[in-house]
Parts: C-alpha cells; structure tokens; sequence
C-alpha cells in the first residue's frame, strides 16, 4: 500500500491467542467404527465456536469423509475451516479437503463458527457418510467419493468484486469510521473490505493497533445502528465491532483482514523462514473467538518479496509462493486469501522477483497496486501521473504503467480473473512547478493534509480541479503545484479498460478519500456494472 505516517497511533501490542474448547462429548460405544462428536467451544452471547471431530476405530483407512447436521432456527453458519461446506435453509454439509484422509486410529477435525439470536442449542441429526454419527451406527463401508482438494480456488461468485480498503488509523485525526461507508452510499455498492493493516512482527500475525481495533468505545452518534458501545465483560468494541454491525445491514460484503503494508512488512522475511507457523498464527488471529464473524479471509501486503520497499528483503523468489501455500492449507477453502502485489512491470522488476504465477493458485485473487509509480518522494521531479494506465512518450520509467503490469502477471500464467486493477481515491503532487505539462522540474513535495506530496480526492477536487488527462488520469497546475489523481470520469475510462481486460474486478486505498456522498466509489461501481 501507500507510504503511509500513522499520528496518533496508539495501543499497540501483539496479541497470540489460543484456541480455547469446552468439554468434548465422550464417542459412543462401539468405538470399532466411525464417529463423529461435536464440542463447543467460546460463546460470546451472539454466536459461538464449535468443532467437529471424525475418529476412525476401524482397521483400515478412510479416503474421505463427510458430515451433515443441522442448525436451530435463529442459528446460522458464519464462517468455517479445514473443510468445504454447503448449506441448504439450516443444513449444513462439510466435506474433507486437505484432511479428506483418516488413517486407522486417527483424527481430524473441522470448525466453525455459528451466529445466533435468541438461546444458543447445538447441532442436531448428524450424519456421517450417510449414517449415524455414532460410531454403534451403520454408515457405508466405501464412503462416497469426493472431488480432491482444489489447489486452485475458484474465484468468488457474483460477477466483478469492488473491493476497499479501510484504514485502522482513520479513526483518529481523520475522524472516517465504518458508519460513514453506509452514510457515503459505498457499503452498498462493495463487494469486500480490507481492514488495514495488522502487524507482522516475530514470524507471526499480530494485532496492529488493539485500540482502535477492538477496544475502543463508540458513541451512538459515530456507531452503524446508533446504539453505543457498552463496557460490559467480553463486549467487543473498535472498528471490530462495527464491521460486525455494517456486515448485518449489507450482507453480501466480505472483510479480510490484511496484515503488512508498507510499515508492516520487514517482518515477512523470517515468516518466511516457517510459512506453516506464520499460517498458524495469523489464522489463531483471524478467527479469534472474539471477532471470527467479522472476518472471511485473509489478505496479504508483503511490500516486496525479494525486493526492496521501506527496508529490502532477500528471503528468495519462492519464499512468495510458499507463503502462499501455507495459508491456503491453514485457512482451508471456505475463506479467502489474497494479497496485494506490486505493480512494477518493467524488466527485472519486483514483479520479476518472485514467483506471483506459481502462487497464484492458492489465491483467490492478487490486489495489483497500480498507483504510486511516481511523486514527490522524487522531490526534483519530474512530474508525473503517479497511477498512469498505459505508457506515453515521456514515461519517466518503461514498465510503471497499469497496462504493464498487467500484462506480465498474464505472461507469468496469472488468470486475468484473479487480477484487481488498483485506483487511488487520493492524488500525488509537487511544488515549484513552472510546466503545466508532465515531464517538469519541481522543487518538493505539495504540501498535504496529513502528508507533504499526498492530498484525498475530496480536497483536491477542489483545492486544484483536474484540467486534462494524460494515459488515462487526470492532472492540474494550481499556482505553482502540479497534482494527478483519478476523478469519476477517470476511474470509469479505467473500468472499461478493466472490464476489456477480463479482470476480476477492482480495489482502492482507501476510504476516507472520497466524498461523503461516495463519488469515486459510484463511479468505480457503475463502471464495472
């Protein structure tokens, strides 16, 4: 993502957490078969953790499993792992994935989490292969066979995802909370959200910021439904919270949480060092007991493999990939995983530096960040659109366009379907500029609200009004400041070009750019359809 400073940063600290189940119900006698026992873990008052257990007390080995149950009215399934699920009304059915096998004497185990309303009851009427859950019960001798695991996710049904980022500082002095999705229009027309960012620090996922993620106490007047936070013991609060209550209201919208960033990601490189426990710990995080229903996935913004960003990382070119296949295999297939990338398409670029088309398959989809190719951390110039398209005669570097990009992530057996196009609802720019056109002198950054070079489109739209455009974004001299950045009409040339490309759809960083009546993100909608 970004360059990014964070005032008023707050709380932090590392958070590790153990999974935590109540008593296991003892199998039924009869333990010569195959059973299957439900326990139930933490219960936070709205939903509840439970777990699966299939034990096989036969003499030979069970190529596959699966398991139905069904759940009480005012019970639903809100996320589960280590296996694939369907339901049907208040049926569920989990099949085995990477778990599929169960050798004599063995176990393995699902889990998941249900949200109710009302009072909580467990499951009823399992099934194991068709028979009793009991290993006393009569299920088939040969189960009936199941597709192998996919090493290669589907993408997520629904036609093109609009995706945003939400930033965990925002809350501070920009003063943007979950609310203002839903009063900006924008909860309706997202597909996803990326909560950014936690840390990654000791070759684990760790929290970034635990005040303003689960802590901190909402008044009505800045809460999703007007009701405020309360202190009561285990109440969850933060931007946690709200997530939980925008995701009631709309449905249909997906939140990862993402862990790096441009700060966060010196830590990645002796993740890399053990993807299996770096997996282990960022899926603990993730499903937390406390917050596993806010969140459907995982995401990914390692800044760059084998690459340089804010410090240089030379953990090699299949470190990516391997990372990428830890997760996939901890977090199942019911949850994403995805990860931001870099958009650099020249020769021997980042994109060159490590295996994005070998890790595509255990990804669901790469955010390809094609914004910031140029700016004022250049403080001399020259000026430049920072999230260019395509190339144009003056490029200042061959392979910094959006097409570029693009392009090579194909060449390297990307699908175009896994591939997000990134706009920047915010604009770069500089100060003692003497050449409306690109390719001019300068003498700084401009200055910026919270950032010297960087301003929100919601200021720039009026503080310097984009005259022309140029490879396909817009730029402005106001005074002696030169800035570019997308506008509506920009974000909807780009997706058209988006949708000519077949691409998986579009994200942003981020939302407290645009206008409180969601501009950007109407236009980024409306343009993918």
């Amino acid at each position: 993502m970004r360059r990014l400073r964070w005032p008023h940063m707050v709380g932090i600290c590392t958070v590790t957490v153990a999974l935590v189940l109540g008593v296991t119900a003892a199998p039924a006698s009869g333990a010569g078969g195959v059973s299957a026992t439900f326990a139930k873990g933490s219960d936070w008052g709205t939903g509840y953790e439970g777990k699966y257990t299939i034990t096989n007390g036969s003499a030979t080995a069970r190529s596959s499993w699966q398991v139905e149950f069904d759940l009480p009215s005012g019970h639903r399934l809100s996320s589960l792992w280590d296996g694939s699920s369907t339901t049907s009304g208040q049926h569920v059915t989990v099949k085995g994935t990477w778990n599929g096998t169960i050798a004599p004497g063995a176990s393995v185990s699902f889990g998941f989490n249900v949200a109710y309303t009302g009072t909580y009851a467990p499951p009823a009427n399992c099934k194991l292969d068709g028979g009793s859950c009991s290993a006393t019960g009569n299920p088939p001798t040969d189960p009936p066979p199941t597709d192998p695991p996919p090493t290669d996710p589907p993408p997520n049904p629904g036609g093109a995802k609009k995706l945003g980022y939400f930033t965990q500082w925002g809350v501070y002095g920009r003063q943007y909370f979950v609310k203002n999705i839903k009063t900006s229009g924008s909860a309706s027309k997202l597909t996803h959200i990326n909560y950014a960012f936690g840390n990654v620090t000791n070759g684990q996922c760790a929290i970034g910021d635990a005040y303003a993620d689960y802590d901190m106490a909402y008044t009505a007047a800045n809460s999703v439904d007007g009701v405020a936070d309360t202190w009561d013991t285990g109440a969850l609060r933060g931007s946690f919270n709200q997530l939980r209550k925008l995701k009631r209201e709309f449905p249909h919208i997906k939140v990862l949480f993402s862990f790096g960033g441009w700060t966060w990601s010196g830590g990645f490189g002796q993740a890399a060092r053990n993807p299996a426990a770096f997996a282990d710990s960022c899926y603990r995080l993730v499903e937390d007991p406390r917050w596993a229903d806010v969140f459907d996935g995982i995401d990914i913004d390692w800044e760059y493999p084998n690459a340089c960003g804010l410090t240089c990382d030379t953990s090699g070119p299949a470190a990516f990939k391997n990372l990428m296949q830890a997760l996939r295999a901890r977090f199942g297939t019911s949850n994403l995983v995805t990860a931001a990338i870099t958009a650099d398409g020249s020769n021997g670029g980042k994109i060159d530096a490590a295996d994005y088309g070998g890790a595509a398959q255990y990804l669901n989809w790469y955010n390809v960040m094609t914004y910031d190719y140029f700016g004022a951390f250049n403080a001399q110039g020259p000026t430049a659109p920072h999230s260019p398209l395509t190339s144009y005669a003056g490029i200042p570097q061959a392979g910094f366009n959006s097409d570029a990009a693009i392009q090579k992530l194909k060449s390297k057996g990307v699908p175009a379907s896994k591939l997000l196009l990134g706009i920047g609802f915010y604009g770069r720019g500089w100060t003692g500029v003497t050449q409306e056109a690109p390719g001019g002198t300068a003498t700084g950054a401009a200055p910026g609200t919270y950032e010297a070079g960087i301003e929100d489109y919601k200021v720039l739209k009026n503080r310097c009004p984009a005259t022309k455009t140029i490879a396909g974004t817009a730029y402005a001299k106001c005074g002696s400041e030169w800035w570019s950045y997308d506008t509506p009409a920009t974000i909807r040339g780009k997706m058209s070009w988006t949708k000519s490309q077949g691409l998986g759809g579009a994200f942003f960083w981020e939302l407290s750019g645009d206008t409180t009546n969601g501009e950007l993100m109407t236009a980024l909608s409306g343009g993918l359809g």
